[in-house]
């Protein structure tokens, strides 16, 4: 019997998914959180095979409680809205056995935890094309200044940093808006954060 613990702050989710595992003649739900920290006293507890976690959840997300599972026996999949390529290089480098989106239809989550016990790990498609289409366009200086904005340095600080002209500065703000396609530093910084380009 696969035991499973559920983590997900939507409660009409967390009962919808809990139902539909318990279903499922080899797998067993005993227990279910409402975020990251119950999740992992829920995992310390029953030991579970598996652990099912939202992203976006109080206290704790699923991908700071995923990390912290990293060397644990509990297998995790990380089952959410989010198509982001941010969030799956973490979830990955945090060792998650699973990233699933929650459009996918219902039968598929059974079948993927099945797998995964089988020892192999199962990433939503759309998101392994996206990680192949994400390549960053910015050069090591571009990184470098970008990285400096994002710290809250201001162009005279980014120059003296760096040993550059306020002028040469500005201009590399300019290519870097226009690489990433956006009109300011804030929109700038967000996108370097939601692709996971910050090393």
């Amino acid at each position: 019997m696969i035991s499973v613990v559920i983590a997900e702050d939507q409660s009409m989710l967390l009962g919808a998914l809990g139902s539909l595992l318990d279903l499922e003649a080899d797998m067993t739900v005993v227990g279910k959180a409402r975020n990251g920290v119950e999740a992992l006293t829920l995992v310390e507890r029953y030991k579970p095979d598996i652990c099912i976690m939202d992203i976006e959840m109080p206290l704790k997300s699923g991908l700071d409680a995923a990390e912290v599972l990293k060397d644990h026996p509990c297998k995790v999949i990380v089952l959410t809205t989010f198509a982001r390529t941010g969030y799956f290089e973490r979830a990955r480098k945090a060792g998650v056995s699973g990233y699933l989106l929650k459009d996918s239809p219902s039968e598929e989550l059974a079948s993927s935890i099945r797998t995964i016990m089988d020892g192999r790990r199962i990433y939503a498609p759309e998101l392994v094309d996206m990680v192949y289409d994400n390549e960053n366009p910015l050069t090591e200086r571009e990184k470098q200044v970008i990285k400096l904005i994002a710290d809250g340095k201001n162009t005279q600080e980014i120059a003296n940093g760096l040993y550059l002209t306020n002028g040469t500065v500005r201009n590399y703000v300019s290519v870097i808006l226009d690489k990433l396609e956006v009109t300011n530093r804030i929109e700038a910084i967000s996108k370097v954060k939601e692709k996971g380009w910050f090393k």
